[in-house]
């Protein structure tokens, strides 16, 4: 026993005297990823505490010619801060909301799935990147997340960031404005309430942060016993669920504290950047810009079918079909008056299914390649 422990602290004073030097070297870069990422949370940029440092380690690993990763320890923290803030936004009562529409919500789900995984196969086949990646990157919703998991998954984080943003940045232009030329000189719909407010009490602060702690180390456990695809996301994610469901508190997010997970994962994987692999990522944007528009126009489909069969109005049907860009979308609704509760439900709906589905898909297309590479 007394061995075993003499190992671990002479195991933990080299990871030290490995990590110190780094942190040291990159400590002024650091500070440059807070400002940009406070400069592009100002500008309201998407995620912008995500990609803000993230384009900061992108130039410093450019300008050093190879990549400059930090130590996992952040990434790992990084990660798990995400997946118990996405877990966050999820509640029984919106879920519930939508168990009436829940045939049609699932056909609008399937032609989006559908065409996000025809779209993925298609940036794969011509955009010179590999299955894994094309497929996270034409995955609509939970930009975030996805940015977090892809690396754990073995894709291409950079090219699943920037094609993840582009598909955010063409919805949220482009879907507003159609909608609010259909819509905006109609008389407001007025907004319906459907999702009750959380009524339950709050916990101390101390509590709370013991508790989302406690659902971190958890989930990292369990997702590796588990052998989870993606666990340092999936496992936190899975285990803040189950705790947020079942215990009669309301248990939050700190801003601050999420802000700090923005900023690991995105800086982490900024730093990671390799010049000679992104080379080829101008041909998958230019794909992906096409790619995106048909995405949206099928997902405009999807959302009139939704209205045919519900009777919901048609511009909450179409927002709430939307490949992605959910804020804006609410935004949208809001201002126009359509029923910002469905909207809501819809695509925090669409959004779980993605999270759990995704990592299992995404190990199946790695796991063929590497087959395929190999006969």
């Amino acid at each position: 026993m007394n061995t075993d422990y003499k190992n671990t602290l002479t195991h933990l004073r080299q990871e030290l005297s490995q990590t110190l030097p780094k942190l040291t070297q990159l400590l002024p870069q650091f500070m440059l990823a807070v400002g940009v990422g406070y400069l592009f949370a100002w500008l309201q940029v998407p995620v912008g505490w995500l990609i803000g440092p993230m384009i900061v380690g992108i130039f410093y690993a450019a300008f050093q010619g190879k990549p400059q990763p930090l130590p996992p320890i952040f990434f790992i923290v990084g990660q798990a801060i995400v997946a118990i803030a996405t877990a966050t936004g999820f509640s029984l009562q919106t879920i519930g909301l939508m168990a009436t529409y829940a045939f049609p919500l699932m056909l609008c789900i399937l032609v989006t799935g559908g065409m996000s995984i025809l779209n993925g196969y298609f940036l794969g086949r011509w955009g010179g990147i590999d299955r894994a990646t094309g497929f996270l990157s034409c995955v609509p919703g939970a930009s975030y997340s996805l940015i977090a998991m892809s690396e754990e998954m073995g894709a291409d984080a950079i090219a699943v960031a920037l094609l993840q943003y582009l598909r955010i940045l063409l919805v949220a232009l482009i879907i507003p404005a159609l909608v609010g030329f259909w819509f905006g000189g109609d008389v407001a719909i007025g907004s319906v309430v459907s999702i009750p407010l959380d009524a339950s009490p709050t916990l101390p602060i101390l509590y709370n942060l013991g508790i989302l702690g406690g659902c971190a180390a958890l989930g990292i456990v369990l997702g590796e016993k588990l052998n989870l695809p993606s666990a340092l996301f999936l496992g936190p994610f899975l285990v803040s669920l189950m705790v947020f469901w079942t215990v009669p508190y309301s248990i939050k997010m700190p801003p601050l504290l999420f802000t700090i997970g923005l900023l690991f994962v995105g800086f982490s994987v900024g730093l990671k950047f390799d010049w000679q692999n992104a080379k080829k990522l101008w041909k998958a944007v230019l794909i992906e810009f096409f790619l995106v528009l048909l995405l949206i126009l099928f997902c405009l489909g999807a959302g009139y079918i939704f209205h045919q069969i519900t009777q919901v109005d048609t511009m909450t049907a179409i927002l709430g079909s939307t490949p992605g860009g959910i804020t804006a979308m609410i935004a949208t609704v809001i201002q126009l008056g359509g029923d910002a509760g469905i909207v809501l439900a819809m695509q925090m709906t669409r959004m779980l299914l993605i999270l759990l589905i995704s990592p299992w898909f995404a190990n199946v297309l790695i796991k063929s390649q590497k087959q395929s590479n190999l006969s």
